[in-house]
């Protein structure tokens, strides 16, 4: 009947109980992976504590798909730090060098200005229409590590979903199989 036919049988032979326990189990994998991202969140005060590098901005020093790891700590931002940050907008955070920082110790805040190092400019066309420079609100942290290649998972699947819908699909399929 072949692998398709196979599946569709075994389905059909599955009962009720059985659907349920592969449900809960998927559950508890789903619930698990939020878990331990809420406890990266909280562990590196980051709202986002591992992002994918999406455009070539960064290059030689971070390439397209590259992963970094995120902390966010009490130290103000210093020239040269590489961050991570938000600009109103656009939902995508952008990877780029602090070149400049504006420090208000009466306030005890401050602003940086940022570019990419494969960049001609700095980043104040990407900002906010009035808006020269970023307040520690826009940054989500700092780059602590980064991982070389490992996001071009992500990156194929945001922009090939079918890609992404066909995985979901067979991992579904399999879960709902398999017989342990």
């Amino acid at each position: 009947m072949g692998a398709f036919g196979d599946a569709i049988a075994s389905i059909k032979a599955t009962n009720f109980r059985h659907i349920a326990l592969q449900a809960i189990s998927l559950g508890m994998i789903v619930t698990s992976a939020l878990i331990i991202w809420k406890g990266l969140m909280c562990l590196t005060g980051s709202e986002s504590p591992v992002v994918v590098v999406l455009s070539g901005s960064m290059e030689p020093g971070f390439r397209r798909g590259d992963i970094l790891f995120l902390h966010m700590g009490k130290a103000p931002i210093r020239a040269g730090e590489i961050v991570v940050f938000h600009v109103e907008g656009r939902n995508i955070p952008i990877v780029h060098r602090v070149i400049k920082v504006h420090e208000n110790v009466e306030k005890g805040d401050y602003e940086v200005l940022t570019k990419g190092d494969n960049n001609t400019g700095d980043d104040r066309l990407l900002y906010a229409e009035n808006q020269m420079w970023l307040q520690r609100q826009h940054i989500m942290g700092r780059a602590v590590g980064f991982l070389p290649y490992i996001g071009w998972v992500t990156i194929i699947m945001t922009e090939k979903p079918y890609i992404k819908y066909l995985l979901i699909g067979v991992l579904g399929l399999l879960v709902i199989t398999s017989k342990d």
